[in-house]
């Protein structure tokens, strides 16, 4: 890629192909470009959009294995012990990031990587009881030109305006959300299939990850209600299973417990990263291509603590939403190379945040009164 120059246009533009959240010119030393279109995007960095076979199933596969032999052994540990302690910790975030592959699994074309969703909810979905159901068929919803930021979006809602006693809440009760999801899916999924009405509440309010609470997720359709029929099938198995181990004896209850703290650490751990995935300053308008593009984040800072938090991609949030398409292993590579080639003043700069220091602005922001509230995205539109 050649040197670029980063050009804004109104937000009522409806000209095709073109990047939704703003227009890069290029200018290569022989011959100039108006603008670089996501067809043009592809051509120069083509490989990099391509999803690798290998990087997934081994980095999923590792992190699983890792994961579930972390939890085995704090399950074995003394409570309290610092093998027990270190053991959760890698348990939490090794599982985690193996968790957050649904996070793909939204964004893969269906069998482009074959048999990984059946695996993933084998050994990471079902098991946590996030089935990929969860997520895929909703998310894409969250990046809708015309949804994003709305009521129509599940994983926006305005926490810029939120209480820090509403954002404690947000962040501290997610860790029960574990003692509920057997009761949805071992009774709720399978009583729902006998009464409609309890269904429709089934489908649109139990089944789908989100932050934004007026989001009614539409009944599945097609093909889609093959996938929602196996997994609520396996949910309901394994939830049944599991019961009668333990009443039987052959699971202990200690087991149940540490599910449910390593369970209830990985929900909250990426309720945290979701703080800082957005600016979440819109209140529920349509908001043009550069102020979707700045009210996403690109996580800056510590470079473990950071891939620990956000991994599989998710810290180049705004990357991601300014091309979807790209893979998660080939995220940090055209990050680079934006940065090396935008101007200084390229609003993608102004995606640039660290996330503790955007943690303290939202518990800061969350006392003060609205006018005086910190917006990046205004002061970048400023600058």
């Amino acid at each position: 890629m050649g040197a670029a120059k980063w050009r804004s246009h109104p937000a009522n533009s409806t000209r095709s192909n073109e990047i939704s959240m703003s227009d890069v010119s290029l200018a290569p030393p022989r011959r100039a470009r108006q603008t670089l279109n996501v067809r043009e995007i592809v051509k120069e960095i083509g490989p990099d959009f391509v999803s690798s076979r290998i990087i997934y199933w081994s980095d999923l596969l590792t992190f699983a294995f890792v994961g579930w032999s972390a939890f085995a052994i704090g399950a074995r540990a003394p409570f309290g012990s610092l093998l027990y302690v270190v053991a959760t910790l890698v348990a939490v975030f090794a599982l985690l990031r193996a968790a957050l592959f649904i996070h793909e699994l939204s964004h893969l074309k269906r069998g482009r990587i074959p048999g990984f969703e059946l695996v993933w909810n084998l050994i990471v979905g079902i098991p946590l009881m996030i089935p990929s159901l969860m997520y895929v068929g909703s998310h894409m919803d969250h990046h809708k030109r015309m949804g994003f930021g709305t009521n129509d979006d599940p994983e926006y809602a305005q926490i810029a305006r939120w209480s820090r006693l509403r954002i404690v809440t947000f962040v501290v009760t997610v860790a029960l959300l574990p003692l509920v999801l057997p009761l949805r899916w071992g009774v709720l999924g399978p009583l729902s299939r006998l009464f409609p009405p309890l269904r429709r509440l089934v489908i649109g309010k139990l089944s789908t990850l989100v932050i934004n609470a007026s989001y009614v997720r539409p009944m599945p359709k097609g093909e889609h209600c093959k996938r929602w029929d196996a997994q609520e099938a396996a949910a309901a198995v394994f939830v049944w299973a599991v019961f009668g181990a333990v009443i039987s004896g052959w699971i202990p209850i200690e087991w149940i417990a540490q599910w449910w703290i390593i369970t209830g650490g990985i929900l909250s751990v990426n309720q945290l990263r979701t703080l800082v995935a957005h600016g979440y300053e819109n209140e529920g308008e349509m908001m043009d291509a550069e102020a979707q593009l700045l009210d996403s984040i690109n996580l800056r800072g510590w470079p473990i603590l950071t891939v620990l938090i956000a991994p599989v991609g998710l810290r180049f949030h705004a990357l991601h939403h300014y091309l979807p398409f790209i893979p998660y292993h080939s995220l940090g590579l055209v990050h680079r190379r934006l940065l090396a080639e935008l101007p200084q003043n390229a609003p993608y700069r102004a995606t640039l945040r660290d996330g503790v220091g955007t943690l303290r602005g939202i518990w800061r922001n969350a006392t003060a009164p609205p006018r005086a509230r910190f917006s990046a995205s205004r002061v970048a539109r400023e600058v």
